[in-house]
């Protein structure tokens, strides 16, 4: 297949522009769609557990008190009053539990979209804990416009919600980031050399590149190099690729007219069969489906 098919209509480097561009992890945190629903305070006894939908994602900000999270038998982790702390996934698991007086938490609930970028969600530990000293400059300020708005009856208030726990999620991943306390995924943005393997696989998913061109982008022998991706990253490099394109694709796919056949060519896919079997493999649905689905969400909206 050349370069510059006659047949696309439109062409791939116009199709890409906005969906892998700015630093890597906002390239990333793009793909990471989120939705929130709730956010209250909730005050516990000493002693209590404090009780969270098990199903749900949360971002919580400790306002008085201590809290004690545990996890199987686990040393526990202590909670103090200005702490921020993430809980990505389910919390089947989990023990949250007042300490010696009663304690205040924020709680904001949300849920990752089925559409999220699957190897950053995988990377996840089960908490990201931010201490008082780090979430202050930014904590306080959004968790008051936050329990304002829960409380706001006015139209549009729901959005709100939903928009400011997104916010809150993207703060404390930055922080985690930024401490150099990251592990999987983002931890490979502390290391130079996977870093710029990561960013040449986001902005040129049309590359069909190979483990020895990506060692040499490293400055590494091919075992060392595979081995450390697959380390930080927690996917070998091929398929971080694969499941890099296949994300990008599904984003395209529900946001941009293009037809299939095209977005599987802009992001690195020779035939429109080779395409739809990937992403029916990865997603467990054809990329028609998703496709229809848009169409169908245009037309209630025309």
């Amino acid at each position: 297949m050349t370069e510059s098919p006659e047949h696309l209509t439109i062409l791939p480097e116009m199709q890409l522009e906005g969906f892998a561009s700015g630093d890597l992890l906002s390239q990333v945190l793009a793909q990471m769609r989120l939705t929130g629903d709730c956010v209250y305070s909730a005050t516990v006894e000493p002693g209590e557990r404090l009780m969270l939908d098990c199903n749900s994602a949360h971002v919580c900000m400790l306002q008085a008190g201590q809290l004690r999270i545990q996890r199987d038998d686990q040393p526990a982790t202590l909670i103090e009053p200005g702490d921020v702390f993430l809980l990505p996934h389910t919390l089947d698991d989990l023990r949250l539990s007042a300490g010696d007086s009663p304690t205040t938490v924020a709680v904001c609930r949300f849920w990752f979209d089925a559409g999220s970028f699957r190897a950053m969600l995988f990377a996840l530990p089960w908490l990201i804990h931010i201490q008082q000293a780090d979430a202050a400059p930014w904590s306080e300020g959004l968790l008051h416009f936050m329990l304002l708005e829960a409380h706001d009856v006015q139209p549009g208030g729901a959005l709100m919600v939903s928009r400011l726990i997104d916010l809150a999620v993207i703060r404390v991943l930055r922080t985690w980031v930024q401490q150099g306390a990251a592990s999987g995924w983002l931890g490979g943005l502390s290391d130079a050399r996977i870093a710029r393997v990561l960013r040449a696989i986001h902005e040129q998913p049309r590359q069909q590149w190979r483990i020895e061109a990506l060692a040499k982008l490293a400055g590494m022998s091919r075992s060392s190099f595979c081995e450390r991706f697959s380390a930080l990253v927690g996917r070998a490099p091929l398929r971080y690729q694969n499941e890099w394109r296949l994300t990008l694709a599904k984003t395209m796919l529900a946001t941009h007219p293009s037809r299939i056949g095209d977005v599987g060519f802009a992001v690195g896919y020779e035939s429109e069969a080779a395409f739809s079997r990937a992403y029916k493999a990865f997603f467990g649905r054809s990329p028609r489906e998703d496709h229809s689905s848009r169409s169908v969400v245009g037309e209630l909206h025309r």
